[in-house]
């Protein structure tokens, strides 16, 4: 009978211990993946668009507070990419479809940002831009030449970007929803394009209202 209990008390302590192992390992069951640790961590922290130097496929060149005062819809991407990239630019399309025109532009900006700069040039990004109707200028793709500079806004965005030994990248991929101040407001699920789209009408509607 004593070995029974001991046993029961054993086993009922192990239970108690991986509950309280689990819930503090996952920020209270938040952050239960890589994935969602890394959302849970940005969101936290809310961190700011660093002022980097783009370069666009129209060769322009200019810093990111080229668009202050303005939301903006971020991706990172290579072009040369051959499985998530695509479909994270053709949902993209699907969101940028559902954002009014007179907004675009004028109160937000989207764009896809290369971390393979040295492959895509201007060139390339105007001709991959075509693939998905961005106009390039109320949907521009663009590259960042300094390394220093690019690895700075993948750390910040916590961006993972791997080679994979073959040319290309092992890397996380999602939409980001920047503030008129530069700050990340929302780190959204690119496969869910209508549960973003209404997520940036939301929060446009409600800033220009008030």
């Amino acid at each position: 009978m004593k070995k029974k209990l001991r046993n029961i008390i054993l086993i009922s302590f192990s239970i108690v211990l991986s509950f309280c192992l689990f819930y503090f390992g996952t920020d209270g069951f938040q952050a239960y993946t890589a994935e969602s640790a890394r959302i849970y961590r940005l969101m936290e922290e809310k961190p700011f668009f660093p002022n980097v130097t783009l370069e666009d496929s129209k060769e322009r060149v200019y810093e990111f507070t080229e668009f202050e005062g303005k939301y903006a819809v971020l991706t990172f991407i290579y072009t040369s990419c051959t499985d998530v990239c695509p479909q994270l630019e053709m949902n993209l399309a699907e969101v940028y479809k559902q954002i009014p025109s007179e907004l675009l532009g004028e109160e937000i900006m989207f764009l896809s940002i290369s971390f393979d700069p040295d492959r895509d040039d201007p060139k390339t990004l105007e001709k991959y831009q075509h693939f998905f109707s961005s106009d390039g200028e109320t949907w521009r793709m663009a590259r960042i030449n300094n390394e220093e500079q690019l690895s700075s806004l993948l750390d910040e965005f916590g961006v993972i970007v791997l080679p994979d030994g073959e040319g290309g990248f092992t890397h996380n991929s999602a939409f980001y929803f920047v503030g008129r101040d530069g700050e990340l407001l929302d780190v959204m699920d690119y496969k869910k394009t209508d549960e973003a789209a209404v997520k940036i009408m939301d929060t446009l509607q409600n800033d220009m209202e008030g």
